[in-house]
């Protein structure tokens, strides 16, 4: 059935490249071409795309940097389907953390890939308009802290960097992109994993608590991230563009 979705697929194997773009094609996709991240960057600055597949082992800039770098700038809320030759669960993590919706390990089967595409997307358009990310100041300002959205650091009153996990990083920009509005679990997994894989019921409920701990936050006097019961959570302080 036609689809109007742009999907660009970036892979330095020219054979694989057009093997995925013939299939995607015939089943109604709009498919770009990139070998690199020039290639990529090229299209992205006049080509509106509705999905990236992304290969991990490129020339130059590898599909992890290039990820994180989308991720930091003004294509973060493009969905992306990472793809590599290698099976080792510390790179599906690594790519996971990186900002990447979802994970595919060659060889895989052109549907599959479809099928993993049309999964993304349909997961990403459940979210309500209001709840998708727009674009953000490179550095926010609430209470005693600053984010940088471009290198990802939390700086504290001192200009001290707290380290945060890709995980933590993606829920305290959530969190920062929708102050005063309560998310429920559902809604944080969606917009801070936003793959099909299995999780556990309360794995939000423990990563808020482990993004508390880096605000210096408590549960019960929470001055950032308060607990609403029976309904999610809610970033209570003031957030604004810091010079």
């Amino acid at each position: 059935m036609p689809t109007s979705d742009h999907i660009l697929i970036v892979d330095d194997d020219r054979e694989i490249r057009e093997l995925l773009a013939a299939y995607l094609r015939k089943n109604g996709f709009t498919v770009s071409l990139a070998a690199d991240a020039r290639q990529l960057r090229a299209l992205l600055e006049d080509t509106p795309v509705d999905l990236l597949v992304l290969d991990l082992m490129l020339p130059g800039e590898d599909g992890l940097s290039l990820c994180r770098a989308l991720r930091a700038g003004r294509h973060q809320a493009l969905p992306i389907l990472m793809l590599t030759a290698r099976d080792e669960e510390a790179d599906r993590i690594l790519g996971l953390e990186m900002g990447a919706d979802d994970y595919l390990t060659k060889p895989f089967a052109a549907r599959e890939l479809m099928a993993r595409i049309q999964a993304v997307l349909r997961r990403t358009r459940m979210l309500p308009p209001n709840l998708r990310v727009a674009e953000s100041a490179p550095l926010l300002r609430f209470g005693d802290w600053r984010l940088d959205t471009t290198a990802r650091h939390l700086l504290d009153a001192d200009g001290t960097m707290v380290a945060l996990s890709g995980a933590e990083y993606r829920l305290l920009r959530v969190l920062l992109d929708h102050p005063q509005r309560i998310l429920n679990r559902d809604q944080l997994l969606n917009l801070t994993q936003g793959r099909g894989v299995e999780i556990f019921d309360r794995s939000i409920d423990l990563l808020v608590s482990r993004l508390r701990q880096r605000l210096r936050d408590g549960a019960r006097t929470a001055r950032y991230i308060k607990t609403v019961r029976n309904e999610g959570y809610v970033f209570c302080a003031t957030v604004e563009p810091a010079p």
